[in-house]
């Protein structure tokens, strides 16, 4: 399905436009002004006026011109009208931000907006949604500084609230997005329908999703498996229990099926499924990544002993490998460390000589060089960079995790370890340094676990998909 002039529209309208913004109102009118899309956006609102200089228009029907995309933030009474209007303008696009519909068992209502729709080339994104994002177009429903250039990752999120939060942790976590789609009660478009677009979308390297429910479960599949044989599909189900179907269904209509046969089904279909909303965003994260495990040999450093033994017991657990280095790489990581509380032999314990970002980069060098290491997972203390920098006047800056990814040419997985929760300088040094790490491309964990899990579910889905494309060649 062409979706161009959903993501891209020569120019918006927006229907319960105001200079009000109390009472719950979504501000799109403003925050697309704001974003800086290039096209002409017409608030309309039957009091008329003017919105920051922009005339008001009373009705669609009085709109100067045919538009692309239409946004509603008006009574659900309305929607009737309002999609007649819409058809008669040849509006290509309309969402609705408006609730009331089948969630509150207004089914009826849906069905009728859905034949007046029919009666035109009018498709319809909700309602009960926040709506839709594209960094390119610069259309969107939060007030964000505008990326510098678009991303790779798209999202469909089934909840508003949950696109908000996708949205908010994506910007935290230096995560670069394309699109976004919350599509709330998918009376019309479905997430097959995005979901099939965005496998064509050659800017879209990965897509997450959080699902409540299906509504065409063949057609869903068929789009899942075509997608995911051209890209990751991440998926978070919510509603997988009872209680959690019942609340499903009290916000956007949601009937969700037995999650047994869920997950076995999507994962047939190519489908890395999550548990929760952390997982999610640490897959996310590392889809990012400059650069990718090839193998599951992992090279660990980091300053002290027991994380390393952490980490080994989980990477082990996982089914990853701590090989020994070669004696080459053990002696060329002696050349910056004494033989004092340290060791060499993988994982790598550099002691206080971890507290230095230039030693820590020379150690990863000679694991880079190193033909047993396919991945690096270098562990960072906040605590001890500080005290580097107050103590040791050892000055840890980005411009060192940017020669990092200039000069170590396997992946590299950080982790980014802080302890201290009520300290502002250490919060300054965790900020300051996550930043500088994912400018230079690589994706960040704050746990050990995490990184771990993220490496395991990435071979996961790796020899999975090899195994497809192998039975498919046959």
């Amino acid at each position: 399905m062409n979706l161009d002039r959903l993501f891209y529209p020569g120019s918006i309208a927006v229907v319960g436009a105001s200079n009000n913004l109390g009472g719950g109102k979504m501000p799109y009118f403003q925050i697309i002004r704001g974003g800086g899309f290039a096209g002409p956006v017409y608030p309309v609102n039957p009091k008329g006026g003017e919105i920051n200089g922009v005339k008001v228009y009373a009705s669609i029907d009085d709109l100067p011109e045919p538009v692309d995309f239409a946004i509603v933030a008006a009574p659900v009474e309305q929607s009737v009208d309002i999609v007649r209007s819409a058809v008669s303008k040849q509006i290509k696009f309309i969402h609705f931000f408006t609730s009331g519909f089948g969630e509150t068992g207004n089914l009826k209502l849906e069905e009728e907006i859905i034949r007046e729709a029919r009666r035109g080339d009018l498709r319809i994104v909700g309602p009960n949604c926040v709506g839709v994002h594209c960094t390119a177009s610069r259309i969107s429903f939060v007030f964000a500084p505008p990326l510098e250039a678009p991303g790779t990752v798209a999202f469909l999120g089934q909840s508003g609230g949950v696109t908000a939060n996708f949205m908010a942790m994506a910007s935290t976590r230096k995560i670069p997005i394309n699109k976004v789609v919350s599509y709330g009660n998918q009376i019309d478009l479905r997430l097959e329908d995005y979901l099939d677009y965005l496998a064509d979308d050659q800017d879209v390297r990965l897509i997450a999703c959080y699902v409540e429910d299906i509504k065409d479960v063949n057609a869903f599949l068929r789009t899942l498996k075509r997608t995911t044989d051209r890209k990751p599909v991440i998926i978070l189900k919510g509603g997988k229990t009872e209680i959690g179907s019942k609340a499903a269904a009290s916000h956007t209509g949601a009937m969700a099926s037995n999650y047994t046969i869920w997950e076995a089904a999507v994962r047939q279909h190519g489908g890395l499924l999550v548990d929760d909303f952390d997982q999610l965003m640490h897959l996310v994260m590392l889809g990012t990544a400059t650069r990718t495990p090839r193998g599951k040999r992992v090279g660990f450093l980091g300053a002290g002993g027991g994380v390393s033994v952490l980490f080994s017991d989980l990477a082990v657990q996982a089914g990853l490998a701590l090989p020994e280095l070669s004696a080459e790489s053990q002696r060329r990581i002696s050349e910056k460390i004494m033989g004092v509380n340290t060791s060499t032999i993988n994982p790598v314990d550099l002691g206080a000589f971890g507290f230095d970002l230039n030693v820590m980069m020379h150690t990863m060098k000679a694991m880079d060089a190193d033909e047993n290491i396919d991945v690096i997972v270098p562990y960072f203390s906040v605590e001890y960079i500080l005290h580097a920098e107050l103590f040791l006047n050892v000055k840890n800056n980005a411009d060192t995790m940017l020669e990092m990814a200039r000069q170590i040419k396997k992946p590299v997985i950080p982790i980014l370890a802080s302890f201290v929760e009520d300290n502002l300088d250490y919060e300054r040094v965790r900020i300051e340094t996550f930043a500088a790490l994912r400018k230079a491309g690589f994706p960040v964990y704050a746990k050990i676990q995490d990184a771990v899990y993220s490496i395991r579910s990435y071979f996961e889905w790796a020899e999975k998909r090899t195994a497809a494309r192998s039975k498919n060649a046959v």
